[in-house]
Formats: C-alpha cells, structure tokens, sequence
C-alpha cells in the first residue's frame, strides 16, 4: 500500500520536487500572461518553450546544455514540458481553448497552493501515466509500484546504486548491466521506476565513473521520507546525520 502524506503549502520538502516546481511556474506563467500560446498541433508554442527551459532548472537539462546544440527548441525536444502539458490537461487544471492553453478555475486555485498541487499532481504522474510512453525504448520492466517502491524504501534508505537496485528486483544471476546484452532490462527499469521517482523528487541520483565504469548512486529525499507513508517504514533503521 502507498500513501501520500498531506503536506502544507509552506513544507520546505516540497522544494525537492523538480515536477511540482515546473508545474507551478507554469500555472503561475499562464496566471500572469492570461494563457499559453500553442502550435497547430497543440503543443505549447517555442516562446514559452525557451522559457520553460531557463527556468524551470531541471536536473540534468540545463539552459546552457539545452542551447548548445539548438537555439530553436520544440515542445517534444524537451520531454518534461510535454509529460507536465499532458499531466496538466488530463488533471482539468488547464485547458486548450482557441488556440491557447488556460487555466481552470481549479488550476488557478491550485497554483496558489504548493501543498495541495502537490496531492494533486504527483500520484497521479507515478501512478497513473504509462511512462514506457515517452521513454527512448517504449518497454515497461516487470512489476508493479506498490512492490517497487516499499523495496526502494529500504534498500535506498542510506544510499545505494541503479544496479542494486535492479539486482534486488530482478536477480543477481543475470547480471545485466548497461555492458552487455541485458542493457534493455535495465534501461527500462530505469526509465519507468526511477526517473519518474527522480523527476517526483522522491529520489535523486548522482553519477561518476568508478573504475572505468559509469555508476549511479541513489538516495532517497527528504521529500521521500515526509510524504510517503508505506508498508516497510517499520523495517527502517534511523537515518544518523553527520
């Protein structure tokens, strides 16, 4: 069983969460400017694209490294603007109307509440939404939310890598690894388990080269620990603060 915690609307956790910021600063831009302008296709327009980009900040898809190779930039090149549009309409908290993306009166409410947003927003986007859809491979792993996340609970409550993770899931014995033949696996897994866990600020991932070998560590946030209530919290040990 997964339960989100209610948090209030001033909750400092809450700032972990790259996809409730990105939410809000959207709401908040379309609030500001009246609507969001969209192409034929009903993708938000370039203009607001290249804002979302600078200012959204999010991890690993900075301004700098998003301009390097292109000053012009579509809604689909930059993929959490265009899961946040499909989140934010498939939620009613805006809407498509004469060429324009505007808000509710219920999107309106809520980009005034973080807290609340974030009740909103964040089950549904890990629950909910297919995230082999936008993923490079459109493969989903085996398992399911409830299993995968009461095992992250305790295998990353101090810290662990992508591989002991996937190993704990899916078997040592196979040893896949971004190396070989079983790279697919772990791709999979990787984009549908923990990259939405990340881009919920629920975990964060940092990544070095060890040995010759690319590794990536995962930690749970703060968030993780404030929001979620789940089966395994008894089997957790204290967390000691240096």
């Amino acid at each position: 069983m997964i339960e989100f915690r209610t948090l209030s609307d001033d909750h400092p956790d809450l700032a972990h969460s790259p996809l409730l910021r990105a939410a809000l600063l959207t709401l908040q831009y379309a609030q500001d400017h009246g609507a969001i302008g969209l192409t034929k296709t009903k993708a938000f327009k370039r203009v607001f694209v290249h804002w979302a980009v600078e200012h959204f900040d999010w991890p690993g898809s900075s301004a700098e490294d998003m301009f390097r190779y292109s000053k012009v930039i579509n809604e689909y090149e930059f993929p959490p603007l265009e899961v946040l549009h499909f989140l934010l309409i498939s939620l009613r908290l805006g809407r498509h109307f004469k060429g324009e993306f505007r808000l509710t009166k219920r999107g309106a409410t809520l980009a005034q509440t973080p807290g609340k947003l974030f009740a909103e927003l964040i089950p549904f986007f890990l629950l909910e939404i297919d995230h082999a859809s936008y993923s490079r491979l459109n493969e989903r792993p085996f398992g399911n939310w409830n299993v995968w996340m009461n095992v992250i609970n305790v295998e990353a409550h101090h810290g662990t890598t992508e591989r002991t993770l996937f190993a704990s899931f899916y078997g040592e014995d196979h040893d896949w690894d971004w190396d070989n033949a079983g790279w697919r696996e772990m791709a999979a897994f990787s984009s549908c388990v923990l990259h939405p866990l990340e881009w919920a600020g629920l975990l964060v991932q940092t990544r070095e080269e060890r040995k010759g070998k690319h590794v990536h560590d995962v930690f749970k946030t703060q968030l993780w620990r404030s929001a979620l209530k789940l089966e395994t919290d008894d089997m957790l040990q204290p967390v000691s603060v240096q």
